[in-house]
């Protein structure tokens, strides 16, 4: 499905948009810039990285023909792959920016990453978690370039499955960047021939290992904050195949990272417990309410993947899914492994591991898989640190939801303010005692309607009354 977008008007409201998202970086007291040390850091690191050539302490893999495969506009590219026919099955190569080279601990770059914890997605402009001149230029995986990387290679058998696995740490040189439209619209086409067409055949492949393990990834409509020339918009947009089967390869390589760590006895997890019976149960009558029952002799994610996309109760029924699993966690680990390693919904150990430039217990992961499977001892810093990262990653995460919700709240609100009196219609995605929660269609908008009563999955008709640009509150009410 392409991507719907909803454009603001008048320049009124963009204005007024504009200083509410400022106010909300005040609020949430989110960095501005770098401080001077972590920049000049930054600044000789680049320096450093720009007169390297390979190097005799890692593995020269420049003849590795790697793509890089990222939203449009990308330049932080954590990630390269690069795929061939092994047999009746594939090797794959997938290369990682190697930020353990690029980051001294205890400098002013990994004080103020420790500070940080993640890069944050404002509508109003990034906040990186490493100084661009590193995360969008020297340390990004972008084509032509010279560049430190970890790389994995995984053999796979011709169901996909991992028959092998190594990591090293070696010198590479992407070939090229694709968008995920991009390689989408070239499969079929000779420019496509090589990783693109293969991964084609694997993401599928490994698709169906993920079904039949139990695990459910969807692809369900996505609302982002999309800024252009004329102010700011909200697009709703549902990834392209192609988009999926890469996520494939980076949950293969974040698995492949949790069963070493675990087999070693030490490492960072990214967990999930599975649902209790009581929200299993909870979850069946919800659907079996919405007409759309959920067989007991069909496996969750098989369930899911089998909706409707295009019927308004799926809506509320992805609401529900996203409530049968919580608890979403990260767990560092130094000697006997975990009880509970699994990540519910991928159903498997998982570890981050594929995004350091943009996550930072992903350089804690990376350092830790490399030494273990090469058999080396563990970096000191990072076994030091390794029980201090779980906290930061929790906190990160939470500032970054509260500034995601933040921000939609505000452009929606925005978007509707020049539609007050104005009536839509919207899909019942939940319901409480308090109120539903409805999403409308065209402009693409998630809000409440509190003391209103309907049933989930119905289509009603509700009324703009009003909305707070500033507050980022939307007044609806059913007509």
């Amino acid at each position: 499905m392409p991507a719907r977008r909803t454009r603001l008007t008048p320049s009124a409201a963009q204005s007024d948009l504009a200083t509410s998202l400022a106010r909300l970086r005040g609020a949430m007291e989110l960095p501005e810039g770098f401080p001077p040390a972590v920049a000049a850091e930054a600044e000789a690191v680049a320096a450093r990285l720009a007169a390297e050539t390979a190097g005799a302490d890692r593995v020269d893999l420049t003849d590795v023909e790697l793509c890089t495969i990222d939203p449009a506009g990308s330049s932080d590219l954590d990630q390269a792959m690069h795929l061939e026919r092994a047999g009746d099955g594939y090797r794959l190569r997938y290369a990682i920016a190697d930020l353990p080279a690029v980051v001294r601990p205890g400098g002013p770059i990994d004080d103020e990453a420790r500070r940080r914890g993640q890069t944050l997605y404002a509508a109003d402009g990034t906040i990186p978690l490493h100084p661009p001149v590193l995360a969008n230029g020297a340390a990004s995986l972008l084509p032509g370039q010279l560049r430190r990387a970890y790389v994995w290679t995984f053999d796979l058998d011709a169901r996909a499955a991992v028959t092998g696995t190594r990591i090293e740490r070696a010198t590479v040189r992407s070939r090229r960047q694709w968008s995920y439209v991009e390689a989408q619209a070239a499969l079929g086409t000779p420019d496509a021939a090589g990783t693109i067409e293969l991964l084609a055949e694997l993401g599928p492949k490994r698709l169906a290992l993920e079904a039949a393990r139990g695990g459910a990834s969807l692809s369900a409509p996505e609302e982002e904050i999309v800024a252009d020339v004329g102010g700011y918009q909200i697009e709703r947009r549902v990834p392209v195949p192609l988009e999926e089967w890469n996520a494939q390869v980076s949950l293969l390589t974040g698995m492949a990272a949790a069963q070493l760590m675990l087999d070693a006895g030490i490492g960072l997890l990214r967990t999930m417990p599975p649902a209790d019976a009581d929200a299993i149960a909870g979850f069946r009558a919800q659907v079996a309410q919405l007409g759309r029952p959920w067989p007991s002799s069909v496996a969750y994610g098989d369930y899911l993947r089998g909706l409707d996309r295009t019927s308004p109760r799926t809506a509320a029924i992805l609401q529900a899914a996203s409530a049968l699993f919580r608890g979403a966690d990260y767990l560092a680990f130094d000697g006997a492994p975990p009880a509970q390693p699994l990540q519910a919904a991928i159903a498997a150990p998982y570890a981050h591991a594929t995004a350091p430039l943009r996550r930072l217990g992903d350089r804690w992961s990376l350092a830790l898989c490399e030494a273990i499977a090469n058999e080396r001892a563990v970096p000191g810093w990072a076994r030091d640190s390794l029980p201090s990262i779980p906290a930061i990653m929790r906190e990160s995460g939470a500032r970054a939801s509260r500034l995601e919700a933040a921000s939609i709240d505000r452009v929606e609100a925005a978007l509707l303010s020049a539609r007050i009196g104005e009536t839509f219609d919207a899909v019942v995605i939940a319901a409480s005692r308090s109120g539903i929660r409805v999403q409308l269609d065209e402009p693409f908008v998630t809000t409440s309607v509190p003391g209103a009563a309907a049933r989930p999955g119905e289509i009603v008709r509700v009324r703009v009354d009003g909305a707070d640009i500033q507050a980022g509150l939307v007044e609806l009410s059913l007509r």
